[in-house]
């Protein structure tokens, strides 16, 4: 199964968002979207988990049309997608341990000691052992998004949704959330979308990019085939050339 979206678009009023974007996650693959501030990149993920819906165009998750869901499905299916905020999003009145376990305890059935050995495993998997007991304000802020990685996949999702992940963080911080995200791509074999501004990590993390811009997916192809792409607009964002994107748009 994978992530689809099919003709979808989105406004908010007059404002136009998403104008028939269409896109095909692969099972398996890590994709990176890249595109302007504010071109509708988050509208996109809050899509495909049904928070947003598309004033046309379906959303398609697992072999399920995310629209069409129930309430009681809509939930079955989130439990299978794990959403990384851009800012980590924690609580800081919680424990790391409190904010990691949040989605297990939505689960019926599962009892203190298996949520203990989540929470375990997900902080060992973004190498944050030991750091159960601490408070959001003890841990620095690449730390902090790694705790927000780690509640993401203590239930154990079959898809991974990061919206800009490395937003703020220097660039050996950067690096390691990176390296975490291809880790988890090896060990879990999610299917991952990383939104990000970061052309270097969107060539350290994906099997293949695409990019978004006025309301319709532009490009699609690998970090090999974006490097060499003759589009102007395309050129003009990877090398941070806006005269490219005024030629083209003359």
């Amino acid at each position: 199964m994978s992530i689809e979206l099919r003709d979808v678009h989105k406004a908010f009023g007059e404002r136009v968002i998403l104008e028939g974007v269409t896109l095909e996650v692969r099972e398996g693959e890590t994709m990176a979207v890249i595109g302007y501030s504010g071109v509708g990149k988050s509208v996109m993920l809050k899509t495909i988990v049904g928070l947003l819906e598309p004033d046309q165009g379906t959303a398609w998750v697992d072999g399920q049309d995310v629209g069409s869901l129930a309430r009681e499905q809509l939930y079955e299916l989130r439990r299978k997608v794990g959403y990384v905020f851009q800012f980590a999003a924690l609580f800081d009145s919680m424990t790391v341990a409190e904010n990691v376990a949040m989605g297990l305890r939505r689960i019926r059935g599962m009892g203190e000691q298996e949520i203990e050995a989540r929470i375990a495993e997900a902080l060992r998997l973004v190498e944050l052992e030991g750091f159960q007991d601490r408070y959001p304000s003890q841990v620095s802020g690449g730390q902090r998004k790694r705790v927000g990685l780690a509640r993401a996949i203590a239930t154990r999702p079959k898809y991974l949704l990061y919206d800009e992940p490395t937003t703020g963080l220097d660039p050996v911080t950067t690096a390691v959330i990176d390296r975490l995200v291809l880790k988890l791509e090896q060990e879990l074999g999610v299917t991952s979308i990383v939104i990000t501004h970061n052309m270097e990590s969107a060539y350290r993390v994906a099997r293949r990019i695409a990019m978004l811009y006025q309301g319709r997916i532009r490009f699609v192809g690998t970090p090999d085939e974006i490097k060499q792409t003759t589009d102007r607009v395309v050129r003009a964002f990877i090398e941070g050339r806006p005269e490219l994107a005024q030629e083209a748009a003359a």
